[in-house]
């Protein structure tokens, strides 16, 4: 969304004016993988928010699981390339948009090169992905956050020499303070596209809170046109706190928006329960709509009046709301269904 030079991975592009773009990364080795459950969890995704997804590449076992993903995947599909330059052109023969590669590890130039110059002929993007715990020895007795500065540029003088600028960078490092140094210092030097996020940020809370604070000042400046959240779980949390971070920053709209209470001693109805329900069905919605959640008679009336949708109730009962009126009296077993086919119905 900021920077000026844009890159393209299949139809996606990637910087400029265009929006911020949400990845993640799959979870599993594909050896003996099925790729239609994949595609599938890759439909979800998509609906959820997601605009890319990565795949590690390690070997060409990969291949048929890879290729077949590359050719039914909704979105844009990207390899994770490390140590091995021939995986990287495996990938782009079997049909990758874009490729993660840290040319430091890849080994001599001329290999990179190689790499290079296939993702040219296919098309394809490439990632300069660069994590403070794989750079190349300093010389120089530079600061980290420096280091992955001049390396970074030091690679794309190489790519243009070669005639290749479809490219992204990312620096990433698991210290906030340095990932944030890092990102502002490339972009008050270099207008390529820039991915954030935080690395090896920890579990589902920890790396919310790392990467909002992170991700959110970055963004907020001006800085960062892909990001992810790298979270030790699910790559559905994944989505759902980048999805967040952009909808609170106004930089991605739409979407069912969920709003719960926390419950506390008043609470008759068991909200976190019902969230637990509800909530990964509503994410794969593709629905601009809000739809509250209330444990009690306190609050649940008044916030059911500011949402599309609302679910509150006492004991066993449920009450489900419509524009802020009350429409049917629900169970907590049919309250899914019944406020999917309300939502269906607007």
């Amino acid at each position: 969304m900021f920077s000026g030079k844009v890159a393209t991975a299949r139809n996606l592009k990637i910087g400029g004016d265009n929006p911020v773009r949400i990845q993640t990364m799959y979870d599993s080795t594909l050896v003996g993988a099925d790729a239609g459950a994949i595609i599938e969890r890759i439909n979800t995704l998509s609906h959820m928010g997601c605009d890319l997804i990565r795949f590690s590449y390690v070997s060409s076992q990969d291949r048929p699981v890879f290729m077949e993903i590359c050719r039914r995947s909704p979105i844009p599909v990207v390899a994770d390339i490390h140590f091995d330059y021939r995986m990287a052109l495996e990938a782009l023969e079997c049909g990758a948009d874009k490729i993660r590669i840290n040319p430091g590890n890849i080994g001599a130039r001329w290999k990179t090169e190689e790499v290079v110059r296939s993702a040219k002929d296919h098309g394809a993007a490439i990632r300069i992905g660069l994590n403070s715990g794989s750079l190349p020895r300093d010389s120089k007795g530079l600061a980290m956050d420096d280091l992955m500065v001049e390396t970074s540029l030091e690679y794309l003088d190489d790519f243009e020499s070669w005639g290749f600028e479809n490219t992204v960078v990312s620096l990433k490092a698991s210290d906030v303070d340095i990932t944030m140094s890092a990102a502002r210092k490339f972009a008050a030097r270099c207008d390529y596209p820039l991915h954030l996020g935080v690395t090896e940020a920890g579990s589902a809370i920890v790396s919310s809170v790392r990467s909002t604070w992170a991700l959110g000042n970055l963004l907020s400046s001006g800085i960062g046109d892909t990001i992810r959240v790298s979270i030790t779980g699910s790559l559905e949390d994944e989505i759902v706190s980048a999805v967040e971070i952009l909808r609170t920053l106004g930089l991605r709209k739409g979407g069912v928006r969920l709003v719960s209470c926390p419950r506390c001693g008043r609470h008759t109805f068991d909200s976190q329960r019902m969230v637990k329900i509800l909530e990964p069905v509503l994410q794969s919605m593709d629905k601009d709509v809000t739809v509250a959640v209330m444990g009690c008679q306190v609050n649940g009336p008044g916030e059911a009046k500011n949402a599309d949708f609302a679910i509150t109730g006492i004991g066993r009962k449920a009450f489900l709301y419509k524009k802020g009126e009350l429409y049917k009296e629900v169970t907590i077993d049919n309250a899914l269904d019944e406020l999917v086919e309300a939502m269906n119905e607007r």
